[in-house]
């Protein structure tokens, strides 16, 4: 399985249990990396400022923290950095910038000036395109040769993978949404056992 499989693979299971236990690994791994105080690889500020806005209002901070608490768009900026091929990373850093061109359409400003309700609205309009791409595949007549959005093919879509993936590899993410222990309990093989009852005869 290669790395963009790996995102996809996780982007539809939204689970870290669901994961390979080397895949799970990796991204842990990545987490694990993460510098103080932060250290970009791919984002400017201006990027890095709307992914955190976008992955907030995706997964926000509820009874338990939401994206920013998780530093998911410093893990996306690693995966960017690290897994992403050149061309990938061009769809993601072009998705961004339309986000600010639509947001500017709308309400006369960029997407992370806007207010929660506006920057709502365009996710929306982004998950709606999204869905009509994969709805128009699906309804299309035997023979169509086209595909549904793919993260290399669709930014919202590469969006959402990347988001998930980074919170639901975070330590936040296994155990206070998932309530799962990212290490087992001990085991301890040789323990001596304590000695039992006698019985008759011994």
């Amino acid at each position: 399985m290669d790395r963009r499989d790996a995102l996809k693979f996780l982007g539809a299971a939204v689970a870290a249990s669901a994961l390979p236990p080397p895949m799970l690994a990796a991204f842990r791994e990545i987490h694990a990396n993460l510098s103080q105080p932060p250290a970009l690889k791919v984002l400017d500020a201006h990027q890095d400022a709307t992914v955190s806005a976008a992955a907030d209002l995706l997964l926000p901070a509820t009874d338990t923290p939401g994206a920013k608490a998780a530093r998911v768009n410093e893990f996306i900026d690693h995966i960017l950095a690290d897994w992403y091929s050149e061309e990938d990373r061009t769809i993601f850093l072009k998705g961004l910038a339309d986000m600010d061109v639509r947001t500017q359409k709308l309400f006369g400003r960029d997407f992370v000036s806007a207010n929660a309700q506006q920057q709502a609205e365009i996710l929306r309009a982004l998950g709606e395109e999204m869905a009509a791409a994969l709805i128009g595949v699906a309804s299309a007549p035997a023979g169509y040769r086209g595909s549904a959005p793919e993260p290399a093919d669709n930014f919202y879509a590469m969006f959402r993978e990347l988001t998930l993936t980074g919170y639901f590899t975070s330590e936040i993410g296994i155990t206070q949404q998932l309530h799962q222990e990212i290490i087992p309990g001990r085991f301890d093989g040789c323990v001596p056992i304590a000695p039992g009852p006698q019985t008759m005869g011994s």
